[in-house]
């Protein structure tokens, strides 16, 4: 009997209709055994070459741009995944198919919880973009479903599998010494903003992006994070009749004594040489670690354009002498290690705390998931006090259990009125 695992992608827009949809037709054509070295995996090569993947369904919101991306994939492939389109398309798919074993999650951010939900519901894992979502409650109602149901969701934190990231990990973060202090950044064209997605309104820079860094530096140190503090700016993005933030700061101090600030914004004019602005830095007690994720020495010019760069490592197309090309880079390594574990599920009888070591899991998700939530409050409570002349005073202290619900009391046991529960004034004098 074949092995097959059956996928379906919902949402094709920047990410799902790009990274998603081209890592899935390589597994449809090719399977995932070429991908596993890349991970550590290659162990599971032989036991992994025999299993089959379909990508069964497509969805998207509009009936057009579903059948776009059902068009895009039979013309990759020869094979057609069947379209879905609607305000919830991912019910279609988990009623009409139900022997489905993956739902892909590549909606907006803010839009991720319901069809993680549904899935789980249903017995189906879970693929999802980053954030995993954007509360507290609703990470906690994720991480509930899962675990009851003995199923994977795995968040495409990819920038874990970035080379460069990964020899900060096993090598250059135990030479610099215990952390003091950084700077992560990432910075988004002003077309993400004004163009690209419709939702900007309801997101800031930090929530979009700023979780890959929150969860990198996690990933280096295993360390949590116990205060943050964040201001935002509204200028640019106001000019366009957008009343959303540009940009971003937030300092978040964690249990190891690391004080990481991650700069973001989404206004980087379009003259600027590359897809996007990135990068980190730690200093150490013995040493620093600096990593330019943007200009990593590769650059070009030429008659009639200007100078470019490019990340040659995210994904990149390499030539087959048939005249195809393999899609491969980290882009694709984040996917490949919830499949991997997904596969040692279903096939080889694992449970899903046996192979919750290889994916970025939802439990661990539900720390940057914290940040982004109590950065949300403070960054507006930061901007309304700064709007009046007040400086920024507020943080947010992060108690144990990761809850931004309990009752806390900054020192002198007084309440601030109108700030949150976690949420206090710091403490002056």
């Amino acid at each position: 009997m074949a092995k097959t695992i059956k996928i379906a992608l919902v949402g094709a827009g920047m990410f799902g209709g790009d990274v998603h949809l081209r890592a899935y037709s390589d597994l449809q054509r090719f399977g995932i055994a070429g991908q596993l070295a890349r991970v550590g995996l290659d162990k599971w090569t032989r036991d992994f070459a025999e299993i089959r993947f379909e990508l069964v369904a497509v969805a998207t919101r509009s009936q057009a741009s579903a059948q776009r991306a059902q068009a895009h994939f039979r013309e990759i492939t020869g094979h057609e995944p069947r379209a879905f389109f609607g305000d919830a398309p991912w019910d279609d798919i988990l009623r009409e198919i139900p022997d489905l074993d993956i739902l892909a999650v590549a909606t907006p951010d803010n839009l991720h919880t319901q069809p993680i939900l549904a899935a789980l519901a249903k017995g189906v894992h879970v693929i999802t973009e980053k954030p995993m979502c954007l509360t507290i409650n609703e990470a906690d109602e994720i991480i509930e479903a899962a675990q009851t149901k003995g199923l994977v969701v795995s968040v495409d934190m990819h920038k874990r599998y970035d080379p460069d990231h990964l020899r900060v990990r096993d090598d250059v973060q135990k030479r610099i010494g215990a952390p003091l202090y950084g700077t992560a950044y990432l910075e988004e064209p002003l077309e993400v903003a004004t163009g690209t997605f419709k939702w900007v309104e309801s997101s800031d820079p930090f929530s979009y992006v700023g979780a890959h860094w929150t969860d990198l530096i996690y990933s280096y140190y295993r360390s949590k994070p116990v205060s943050l503090t964040a201001v935002g700016q509204k200028k640019r993005l106001i000019r366009d009749g957008i009343l959303a933030y540009d940009s971003v700061q937030v300092r978040v101090d964690f249990e190891n004594g690391l004080s990481m600030n991650f700069h973001n914004n989404w206004i980087t004019p379009p003259e600027f040489e590359g897809p996007v602005n990135q990068g980190h830095e730690i200093v150490g007690a013995d040493g620093k670690v600096e990593s330019d994720q943007q200009y990593r020495g590769f650059r070009w010019w030429s008659k009639g354009d200007k100078s470019r760069t490019a990340n040659n490592h995210f994904t990149r197309e390499v030539a087959r002498p048939d005249g195809t090309s393999a899609y491969v880079g980290y882009g694709v390594d984040s996917l490949t290690v919830g499949l991997a574990a997904i596969c040692r599920i279903k096939f080889h009888g694992e449970t899903r705390d046996a192979v919750a070591s290889l994916y970025p899991t939802a439990e661990e998700s539900r720390i940057t998931v914290a940040l982004i939530n109590a950065a949300a409050q403070v960054r507006d409570l930061n901007f309304e006090y700064l709007q009046k002349g007040k400086g920024a005073t507020v943080t947010a202290a992060l108690r144990p259990g990761w809850n931004l619900r309990g009752r806390s009391k900054p020192r002198g046991g007084r309440r601030s009125r109108g700030v949150p529960a976690d949420l206090r004034p710091a403490d002056l004098g």
